[in-house]
């Protein structure tokens, strides 16, 4: 439903008006989602977690100290 708000349009002007909201209306139907593309997938953080990971021995934070 359109409302005129404020002025006294001519019926040119309302239809002019109303076939203007309509292709809008039927564009935006037919167009799918709106908003940012989904990021390709080497940049996917998920990407890394994909493959198993070695799980650190028992002396681990030992050698994480000492250089070499």
């Amino acid at each position: 439903m359109i409302k005129v708000v404020r002025g006294n349009p001519t019926p040119e002007e309302l239809a002019a008006a109303l076939a203007v909201v309509r292709a809008r209306a039927a564009a935006a139907e037919g167009a799918g989602p709106v908003g940012p593309p989904p990021p390709p997938g080497w940049s996917d953080p998920a990407r890394i977690a994909r493959r198993e990971t070695r799980r650190p021995g028992p002396r681990a934070w030992a050698r994480t100290y000492w250089p070499g």
